[in-house]
Formats: structure tokens, C-alpha cells, sequence
């Protein structure tokens, strides 16, 4: 989670996981930018993220491996622990998504995302505070997910993509 988080925070979860900031655009820009209502959930929906709990090597568009740690503390909330390499010896950061009055979400320096969608093979999480992307992970298998975050287009950018590929760390 703290590469991807990284990622997210200095372009998002965990994994991931998966934090990003505003990217250099202007407050305007997020303005203008059309709001997703957040998905309304209670605790046995989240029942459906079942499938992120485990370890995770993430891999992708960057440049190196990185390894995060997805865990229910609770029924509504999931923890995303980041390690520094793939020993998993220390945590060096963690990332709470949190159901509140409805709305899950979390985010980190600021920056926060809610649900907007939810099923069994997929969260969507749409921006809300100091953020323009959204962020989607995705099951792929019982030992694979994608972290895919995308960007809108603004006055000077196109619009863009990232996809990360997380594998059930070690693998076995």
C-alpha cells in the first residue's frame, strides 16, 4: 500500500491500498468537476470486500514492487497496512476506509474518497476532498485483484489511467 499510496497521494489503497492529491490542478478544476453521490452501505455489504483481506504484491505501470496488507479490524472497518519491502517486517504506514453514517470511504494529508459503488467482484471509490481521481479494485482471482485509478481530462491534461496489478504475497 505505501507505493500505491504514494502513488495516489503524490499523483491513492492499500493497497492499498491505494491516496492521491489534488495532482498539481487547481481548486477550480475540482470544482467543475461533476460530484458522484456516495453509495449508501451498511455493514453486511461490506461483507462483499471480503475478497481484498490478505497480502498483496503490487506491480504495474511503477517502477518497483510493493507490498501492502488489507484487514478488517472490524465489520466497518478495513485497514490497509504498507510495508517497505517484501519481508513485511515493519508497518510503515496505515490507511483506514471507514463506514460511516452510511458512507464508507478513507483517504490520508487530506485527500478522501467514498464508495460509490459496490458488488461482490468490485468498490469503486469516487473523489470527494483534495482529490480528482477515482480508484476501482477489482477481483481478478482468489490470488489477484487490479487497483485501476483514472484521472478526468482538464483544460491542459488528457484524461488518463493507471493500472496496478496486486498478487496474494508470498505466493504459495
Amino acid at each position: 500500500m505505501k507505493y500505491l499510496k504514494q502513488l495516489l497521494t503524490a499523483a491513492l489503497v492499500v493497497s492499498a491500498l491505494l491516496v492521491v492529491v489534488v495532482d498539481g490542478e487547481n481548486i477550480a478544476d475540482i470544482q467543475d468537476q461533476p460530484k458522484i453521490p456516495p453509495a449508501r452501505m451498511s455493514a453486511a455489504d461490506l461483507e462483499k470486500l471480503r475478497w481484498i483481506e490478505g497480502t498483496w504484491r503490487g506491480t504495474g505501470d511503477a517502477d518497483k514492487h510493493f507490498f501492502e496488507r488489507y484487514r478488517f479490524e472490524n465489520a466497518t472497518t478495513l485497514a490497509v497496512d504498507s510495508f517497505d519491502n517484501e519481508k513485511l517486517e515493519k508497518v510503515t504506514d496505515t490507511t483506514l476506509f471507514e463506514l460511516k453514517d452510511g458512507e464508507f470511504g478513507g483517504g490520508s494529508e487530506g485527500s478522501r474518497w467514498v464508495a460509490s459503488a459496490l458488488d461482490e467482484k468490485s468498490v469503486t471509490f469516487s473523489p470527494v476532498t483534495k482529490a480528482r481521481n477515482t480508484f476501482r479494485w477489482e477481483s481478478v482471482d482468489k490470488d489477484e485483484w487490479k487497483a485501476v485509478l483514472k484521472w478526468p481530462a482538464t483544460a491542459d491534461k488528457p484524461a488518463r489511467e493507471r493500472v496496478f496489478k496486486m498478487e496474494r504475497w508470498p505466493k504459495q
